[in-house]
């Protein structure tokens, strides 16, 4: 190792590991679609031992420029997958990927399936209902209708999974998680 330490000692080899995970992670996350950028800075976060990082600190983690960093958490604060905070006693932002972030991702599809769900209906009855579009179109928003209706029950389970787990409704940085049932029917 460069520093001096052999790959046996149990720092290191944590930090061989965050970094495989970070790299992998990311790596998933950009095959099903994410920013590349965003999705290591996402992955950072997540596996960071302390509650979040500043833009230096990821900076510094993936050695990147200050630009890309900046585009990655504008995007995924966009998104609702990390909030901002600051150092206290600075001015400095802290970057932070809650537990929750991929609950604030499912809502956020869900907004966007909904917005696809009223134009499919209007494809439809633009098209036709008899029509092969029409049909296809028909199929497609009876799942997006299926989703909609499923999801409200998925997320109450999960909650009352975290609260019998001791989470009781809030993820493991101890911020509330009250509202997201609101925001899926915003």
């Amino acid at each position: 190792m460069p520093d001096g330490r052999t790959a046996t000692e149990p720092a290191a080899r944590l930090e061989d590991a965050a970094a495989e995970f970070v790299e992998r992670f990311a790596s998933s996350m950009t095959t099903s679609g994410l920013p590349r950028m965003a999705s290591r800075v996402f992955a950072t976060l997540m596996a960071a031992p302390s509650r979040g990082l500043t833009a230096a600190q990821l900076k510094d983690a993936l050695g990147v420029s200050a630009g890309a960093v900046s585009g990655a958490v504008r995007w995924l604060a966009q998104v609702g997958f990390i909030t901002r905070g600051t150092v206290s006693g600075t001015r400095q932002d802290l970057y932070i990927a809650e537990s929750d972030s991929f609950v604030n991702l499912m809502l956020q599809d869900m907004r966007a399936l909904r917005a696809w769900r009223n134009d499919l209906r209007d494809g439809v009855a633009a098209l036709g209902a008899d029509s092969p579009a029409g049909r296809r179109m028909a199929e497609a928003l009876e799942f997006f209708e299926f989703l909609e209706g499923e999801l409200p029950g998925i997320l109450e389970r999960w909650r009352t999974l975290r609260r019998r787990r001791g989470g009781a409704g809030q993820d493991r940085s101890g911020h509330d998680e009250a509202g997201t049932g609101d925001a899926l029917n915003a």
